[in-house]
């Protein structure tokens, strides 16, 4: 986990601008580049570095003497660039895993290259042999990237929004910033007076389809057919294989735990294998909450199951709230379900960061969506608009969860792993019939937890137990966090400011003083920037009036229960 930065075409004084790549130094606390690009006064590279991979030649941009002309900067990890150096044969020059795209690219090209990369990252490759700007990111966004781009070809890239919002340019006073659309790579043309021109923007790959790289990967060979028990064994040799592949670090790994399913498998998993490779020392698992969270109680039991070092962070509704701000300046979002549930990864990692050397951190992301885990599923009315509905959550994952997730850590210095989003157990699952996926005898993920019903993983109890909104699981059913955080704006956001919230905020207006609180505070920092979100987080096929999974009917009878 890096933050990169990059300027084509500037027409200000590059040692101005770059006072801009230090509102990301945060993803990388190890050390710091600024390098010019030779030939082109006006384009320029920023690098912060967290050290995970190659401590002593992960410096970026990365430069090969085999390939002058080539010039890297990336975050993220490729995990299958071992085996593609082995089997294409290419001579390395450092250890580290992002080598793998300049080889790959002098070989065939940049839609070969991305295609190949079994990983997630975010790139800026620069060809001054071929004029060419290159600009990629990974199926699902894992790893963030913003662009800016004016019509006289001044182009401006970084891994958070805030590192280019205060950007200045000639031919216009607000430079308008995007997010880079997962799943696409871009083509541009490197002009002489270093300005950029766009050629074309492509979509590589579809969630659904099996990646290229799987031709070259080394998992067990998968038995064909939609047999129950076939899906079942096929599901769990990927799930083993994506976190096997994500064991890649030369720090320290650990794992957020709720107590959920998604995270108790991963955490789980994740154990057995450390001990299995004869690492040295004991998976740190992390679990946060107020008192008499049901999250607490549930984490702590399979802490207990595997044999982790579990460390509990409790938070009260003061320290929450407290929270808030620095919160939404990190997340760059005002949507109200990615706040409520920030506030509490965000503080857990800030616990890991100062009381702990864990750095590489797993996590039950993506889950929830590929495996049609949120309550509204049971209210779907068809498999096949269940499928669409799962399809379109992984496509806006970017958005929210995968944001959130990127954001609270990364601004902690902490590099996060999400093996629920791996390109082979996905594509597989999103390939398996409609009717196999949807909940099943009132249960949601049905399918994921049959998957693992025999193998004393996690205890029966967390396999079976329901779905809890991370927001909602740190607090006591009693007092809900979204009622915490209601019953605080209630004094914030009075009726008068209500009644004024179309005309002060005509896009994504606040319908809830809650909403309207968290606008207020991103208008701050980020002011004239709410189109960086294009809708709310809501459920779907109900008349749901909040996001959270405790206010729907599903929730209410199953806690009655």
């Amino acid at each position: 986990m890096c933050g990169i930065w990059a300027l084509f075409g500037s027409d200000d004084c590059l040692s101005v601008q770059c006072l801009s790549a230090m509102k990301i130094a945060h993803r990388g606390p190890d050390a710091f580049r600024f390098e010019n690009v030779n030939g082109y006064t006006n384009c320029c590279f920023g690098f912060h570095r967290l050290a995970v991979v190659d401590q002593l030649f992960g410096m970026q941009p990365i430069r090969l003497k085999k390939y002058p002309y080539l010039w890297l900067c990336y975050n993220g990890e490729i995990y299958n660039h071992t085996k593609m150096q082995q089997h294409f044969e290419f001579e390395y020059q450092t250890k580290v895993d992002g080598e793998i795209i300049l080889h790959l690219y002098d070989k065939g090209g940049i839609e070969q290259t991305i295609c190949m990369l079994d990983g997630v990252f975010a790139f800026i490759l620069l060809d001054t042999a071929s004029k060419k700007v290159f600009l990629g990111r990974d199926t699902y966004g894992v790893r963030p990237l913003f662009k800016a781009m004016t019509e006289d070809g001044f182009l401006a890239v970084c891994s958070e929004a805030k590192g280019l919002v205060t950007l200045k340019h000639s031919t216009t006073p607000f430079l308008k910033v995007e997010p880079f659309l997962p799943g696409h790579y871009e083509v541009l043309d490197l002009k002489p007076n270093g300005k950029v021109a766009s050629v074309e923007m492509v979509k590589y790959h579809h969630c659904r389809d099996e990646p290229l790289h799987a031709l070259y990967d080394n998992v067990e060979k998968l038995f064909p057919g939609f047999e129950l028990e076939t899906v079942k064994s096929n599901l769990r040799i990927l799930f083993n294989n994506a976190i096997r592949k994500r064991l890649m670090a030369h720090r320290r790994i650990g794992c957020l735990l709720s107590g959920g399913l998604d995270s108790s498998l991963v955490a789980a998993t994740l154990s057995k294998q450390l001990k299995e490779a004869q690492i040295q020392y004991t998976l740190q698992t992390f679990a946060i909450g107020m008192e008499d969270s049901p999250d607490l109680l549930a984490a702590r039991k399979v802490a207990d199951h595997i044999g982790s070092e579990h460390h509990e962070v409790l938070f009260n509704s003061e320290e929450g709230i407290q929270a808030l701000d620095e919160v939404i300046f990190s997340l760059e979002t005002y949507d109200i379900t990615t706040v409520r549930a920030s506030v509490g990864m965000y503080l857990i990692s800030k616990y890991i960061r100062k009381n702990t050397d864990s750095v590489v951190i797993f996590s039950g992301e993506g889950s929830d969506e590929l495996t049609q885990g949120y309550i509204y599923f049971h209210k779907a009315p068809s498999p096949e608009k269940a499928e669409e509905e799962s399809e379109r959550l992984l496509k806006e994952l970017y958005l929210f969860d995968v944001l959130r997730a990127d954001r609270t850590t990364a601004a902690h210095g902490l590099e996060l792993r999400v093996p629920f989003l791996d390109h082979r157990f996905s594509s597989y699952y999103l390939s398996l019939p409609p009717e196999m996926r949807i909940p099943k005898n009132g249960i949601e993920k049905h399918l994921l937890r049959e998957t693992f019903e025999d193998s004393n993983l996690i205890p029966k109890e967390i396999l079976w137990r329901p779905k809890e909104a991370f927001s909602d699981g740190i607090t006591s059913v009693k007092n809900s966090w979204f009622k915490i955080l209601q019953e605080y704006v209630e004094h914030q956001v009075d009726d008068t400011m209500m009644a004024n919230a179309a005309q002060k905020f005509p896009f994504n207006t606040p319908k809830t003083k809650e909403g309207y609180y968290y606008r207020q505070i991103f208008e701050r920092h980020y002011p004239g920037r709410a189109d960086w979100l294009t809708h709310y987080w809501m459920p779907k096929w109900i008349s749901a009036t909040d996001p959270s999974a405790r206010t729907l009917t599903h929730y209410k009878s199953a806690a009655k229960a």
